[in-house]
């Protein structure tokens, strides 16, 4: 763990990401960078994967047509999809990848893919925020 957990840190400093909390002992990471529209990204070291997770909105009243546009927005997604947590009512956006092999491109592939959703798809997420 200890090896991939630094081989991570590495990656987010040289990316110039704030790491705003770590605990190695979890595998934790909370970072941000909110000119790219990043903040609270909690990103789990598990042998053997990694995983990124950044809280989008709530959904208050289920709708159809939310979730409906989410599913087809995920096609859209480089890296990542759209997810519901436990609850179904917190939208979440997830990636997961190969711990074994990750390289600094393809971690920042996965950054850029939420970066890039979070730009491109903003004005939906702030109206479907609203039901």
């Amino acid at each position: 763990m200890n090896e991939y957990f630094s081989k991570i840190k590495g990656f987010l400093l040289e990316l110039n990401f704030n790491i705003t909390r770590e605990n190695l002992n979890d595998g934790i990471f909370v970072i941000e960078k909110e000119n790219e529209g990043i903040k609270n990204l909690i990103i789990g070291v598990a042998d053997p994967i990694i995983i990124f997770e950044q809280y989008i909105f709530k959904i208050k009243q289920p709708n159809q047509d939310v979730f409906k546009s989410l599913l087809q927005k995920n096609r859209d997604i480089i890296h990542g999809a759209f997810v519901l947590d436990e609850s179904g009512e917190r939208v979440i956006f997830r990636d997961t990848l190969q711990l074994e092999n990750l390289d600094a491109n393809e971690f920042e592939a996965s950054l850029n893919s939420l970066s890039l959703l979070l730009s491109e798809y903003s004005d939906q997420i702030i109206n479907f925020s609203k039901y």
